[in-house]
Parts: C-alpha cells; structure tokens; sequence
C-alpha cells in the first residue's frame, strides 16, 4: 500500500446562478470545511475559469479545480493561456482537472464531431503534453502562479484513459463508475469492480504510486431519513453489489459518524483520499468531514 496521504475534501459546484448566488455557495463550502471547491464544464452550466476566479475572490482557503474539463472543446494552445491566466489570478490556488468527454448531445449541440473514445484519450493526451511543454518553458507567458502549472488531475475509468492518468497525473480521480454511450445514465461500480481499477492504477504507476493522490467521485450520500431508491441518472446496482450487501463505493448511505467510517475503510481498502461530492450532496457531507475532522 502506498504511503498513506490524509483525507481532502471536495465539491464540485454546476449548477448556475447569479454572482451573488456562486460567492454565497463558494463562501459556504470554505466554511463548511472542504479543502476543494470544483468547477464542472458542461454546456447549462457557468463557465469554469471565470467562476474560480470569482471563487478565489469570495475564499481565502480553499483550492479551486476543474472538475473536469471537456478536453475535447479545447484548442490545447489557447487553453494553456486560459489556465495559466487563472493560476496566476487566483494566486496559485488551482488544480487543473482534465477528462476525455463523454456526453455525445454536447458534442452535437456545440457543432463539435464526437470522435471514438479512444479518439478522445489520444485528444486528452496531446493536451496534457503541450501543456506541459509550454509550462516548462522558462519564456512562456503568461505564467502559472505554480511553477510547472497547476497540478494536474485526470479522471475517467476505462483502461486507455487510467494509462495516461498514470503517466501523468498527480491525481487520479475515478468516477465511481462509466457512462454509456449517450452519457446521459452512470453505471455504479461495485467493490470488486473498483478494486480491480485500483489495482490497475497501481500496476501502472509503478515507483510513481506514493506521488500521486487517488481521488474517488462521490455519486450520492445519503442520509437516514432520504434512504430511498437510487436517482434515476445510475443504474441501481452494478452486477457484484447484487451478490452481496455492499454499497457502491461511491455511494456513502447512514449517520454522519457511519458514513465518516466508511470513507475510513475506502482509504483502507482502495487507497482514496481525495473524496469530491456533487453540489447537491454538499450540506449533508459537511457533517462527515467534521466527524473525520
């Protein structure tokens, strides 16, 4: 087992509103003592540099992230200004989130074609190296407050996705499950589902295992009183989780002090550290960290 890392928190913030709204929300995680405030980067919702920078203004502690971005969308040349930008405005306090795309409809609203997903992991692939080679450059401006840029996290799940995750990222963050085709509807992984896609991590990154943070997406907590059947967007049960009593990992059910036990034994168990909640999630986490706390 790789060096064990402490616990960070985050939420990852979609849904729209006014200036006011997003400075209140963001004022809110800081003090409900998440250690990340996320941004998603999906068409309906606000767009991610321009919040973290009014983010940053509204905190003083909290790490600002993308959560992640469509890379696809992305010209990588004038997303590395972008991101460098933001670094450099928000004094450094950016993590910089990249993922594959997986929502065909964006595509298509955006006139954008919807390449194969291996398409996408070679797309993701180019980004995160002109990126890093424009980053290492001394002369490159403008420059990341960070000196080699943010630190990078990649999120996905499929195998061609976590080989570029290990190559790269200094944070591997696994969404609980894959999306089908169309992206609308998120097949929950079960125990043995995710510990095989640990362990495939952990293969792939090799001496590189105690430098990088495993990140876990939590779909849903749920507490006592809203025990009810699963949200419609996920399947209800991934095939292993219908052999036994287990929750899904990424779902976390039960009291406060319940639930802060079982982030202890996904630690334990799969190596996570880094737990990230939806918006909608984030009240009734708060109570967890402060258990764990």
């Amino acid at each position: 087992m790789p060096l064990q890392r402490p616990f960070r928190f985050g939420v990852n913030m979609f849904v729209p509103g006014s200036r006011r709204e997003w400075s209140a929300k963001c004022r809110r995680a800081e003090e409900l003592g998440f250690d990340v405030v996320g941004v998603a980067d999906h068409l309906e919702f606000s767009a991610p540099f321009p919040a973290m920078v009014l983010a940053a203004e509204m905190t003083e502690r909290v790490r600002l992230s993308t959560f992640v971005l469509n890379t696809p969308f992305y010209n990588p040349v004038l997303l590395a200004r972008d991101v460098a930008s933001t670094d450099q405005f928000i004094d450094g306090r950016m993590e910089l989130g990249l993922g594959a795309g997986y929502v065909k409809a964006e595509f298509d609203t955006a006139g954008i074609p919807f390449p194969s997903g291996g398409r996408r992991v070679e797309q993701l692939e180019r980004t995160v190296t002109t990126l890093r080679r424009l980053f290492e450059d001394t002369e490159y401006q403008p420059r990341p407050a960070q000196p080699s840029g943010p630190p990078l996290l990649i999120g996905g799940w499929g195998d061609r996705l976590l080989r570029l995750a290990a190559a790269h990222a200094d944070i591997i963050a696994l969404t609980g499950g894959w999306a089908n085709t169309t992206g609308d509807v998120l097949q929950l992984a079960g125990a043995a589902q995710t510990e095989e896609r640990v362990a495939y991590v952990r293969g792939l990154l090799g001496d590189r295992a105690d430098a990088v943070e495993l990140n876990l997406m939590v779909q849903q907590v749920i507490p006592p009183a809203e025990r009810t059947a699963v949200p419609d967007r996920f399947e209800p049960l991934p095939p292993d989780a219908e052999r036994g009593s287990e929750e899904p990992p990424s779902v976390l059910s039960g009291t406060p002090t319940d639930m802060a036990q079982q982030i202890k034994e996904r630690r334990e168990r799969y190596g996570f550290t880094y737990f990230t909640v939806m918006e909608y999630n984030m009240e009734n986490f708060a109570p967890v960290i402060a258990a764990l706390r």
